[in-house]
């Protein structure tokens, strides 16, 4: 038997007994999960220094941001719960007919969180679920050992496990978990998890959506402000010490501003983060000595402007810029998901553009520029995720775009309205005229069917 089929077994029950659709109780689970945070918040902090030395800044993020929405659901669950009208055909309509929209809970769900924003990348899928009323697994990443324990102890204090469990561990128990026909699954993380988390989910045809990555192009043209564009830029890709599925991958700068670019670019490496970047406290160690040395490994010597330091032992590699890169070079075949920055030149913007476009589609594009010509081109041009103009990485926590992948970055958007529709089915519904006769049925001959069946169209 499943190791997980019990508590599985339990949360479907639980489901069927319709509680969970309930306005009650989901506004009772929306104020537990904000008690556990608000009641744990040092302690979770803590735990995300503990795993991989995150600043005070990035720990606080993953409690603030999550309240945030809790907040938004709070505010507006009752306005999303309601059926929504819709247009029909004017025949029906004035013959006393109505269409509707409810939105109803899948069931059970299992959401799988990265090791990156462990706290953050957990819970906001949680609370999308848990507003439209479907009971959840949670799993945190097992390379953040100290939030995953601390959810695994936390969680069963503040919820019935019929509502909301933790289960722990590494590729065994995700390749149990992903046994069971769940009803709805959401997983963080990379793509090459993701292929198996979407195959198995397609063997109980269970929807998912799948949060990924990819190389995230940002392109700083001749009319960008440097000043305003580095700082954004590099914030944006350092953060978490790179490992940032939206951070953006490499730089594309206009020859004629390039040097200068990369001049204020290390600068403004300096000033964030010292002469000595390892004794800062406000930059992350990598997750892992195996991907400290993957990350290490994408350093070419000959192009190394700044950093280029790293420390297996201590989980460390100095923020890195790479100039002039190629996309020969190995820091451009894949994401390189920690702080080494590729930085390319360009002359023609639509050429760049045209190379961009045959890359796998990213979860995030970025343009600095004030030329609305080539800001309206980039957009129509380039498909991904979501993304900003001007700006970094921000896109990503505000309630009203939704966030999501295409391609290989992903599928499915959630945040705000569109994280409660994402885990609710929209469930149509024609409330018929009860007194409405209408003679299209069988036998058909004599009548005029056609007349009958013009309130449809």
């Amino acid at each position: 038997m499943n190791t997980y089929q019990s508590l599985f077994d339990k949360q479907k029950e639980f489901f069927y007994t319709d509680v969970t659709k309930t306005f009650e109780w989901r506004i009772d689970q929306l104020n537990r999960l904000e008690k556990f945070l608000t009641e744990n918040q040092e302690t979770l902090c803590q735990a995300l220094k503990t795993d991989f030395n995150k600043p005070p800044f990035e720990q606080l993020f993953e409690i603030t941001v999550p309240l945030g929405v809790i907040k938004y659901f709070k505010e507006n669950l009752k306005a999303l719960m309601t059926p929504e009208p819709v247009e029909i055909p004017i025949g029906l309509e004035e013959t006393g007919n109505r269409g509707l929209i409810y939105k109803e809970p899948f069931g059970t769900t299992l959401i799988i969180g990265p090791f990156n924003a462990p706290v953050l990348l957990l819970l906001d899928p949680a609370i999308a679920a848990i507003a439209a009323g479907n009971p959840v697994i949670l799993k945190p990443a097992n390379t953040t050992p100290t939030v995953a324990k601390l959810f695994a102890e936390l969680i069963p204090k503040y919820f019935e496990p019929e509502s909301v469990s933790v289960v722990t561990g590494g590729r065994e128990e995700i390749t149990e978990l992903l046994k069971l026909p769940f009803d709805f699954i959401f997983f963080t993380g990379s793509s090459a998890v993701g292929k198996v988390v979407m195959r198995a989910a397609a063997e109980n045809l269970t929807p998912i959506i799948l949060e990924l990555g990819g190389q995230n192009p940002t392109i700083v043209d001749e009319t960008a402000n440097l000043d305003i564009a580095v700082d954004r830029v590099l914030w944006g890709h350092m953060a978490i010490s790179g490992q940032w599925c939206i951070a953006p991958g490499y730089v594309y700068i206009h020859e004629s501003i390039a040097d200068e670019f990369v001049d204020k670019l290390k600068k403004a490496t300096v000033k964030m983060y010292g002469e000595d970047p390892s004794q800062s406290p406000d930059f992350a160690r990598m997750i892992s000595e195996h991907d400290t040395e993957r990350v290490a490994s994408y350093i070419l010597p000959e192009k190394v402007v700044l950093g280029g330091r790293f420390n297996v032992k201590d989980r460390y590699v100095e923020p890195t810029i790479l100039y002039p890169s190629t996309w020969e070079d190995p820091a451009m075949q894949q994401e390189i998901f920690g702080p080494v920055f590729p930085i390319l030149i360009y002359s023609d913007l639509k050429e760049t553009i045209e190379i961009i476009k045959r890359k796998p589609k990213s979860l995030a594009a970025y343009i600095f520029s004030k030329n609305q010509e080539n800001i309206d081109y980039f957009l129509n041009a380039v498909s991904f995720g979501g993304g900003c103009v001007n700006q970094t990485n921000v896109h990503c926590f505000i309630d009203s775009l939704p966030f999501g992948g295409v391609g290989y970055a992903g599928m499915g958007k959630y945040y705000g309205k569109a994280g409660f529709e994402a885990l609710s089915n929209r469930k149509s519904i024609l409330v018929g005229n009860p007194d409405l006769e209408l003679d299209v049925f069988p036998p058909y001959a004599g009548k005029d069917i056609a007349k009958n069946l013009s309130i449809f169209g």
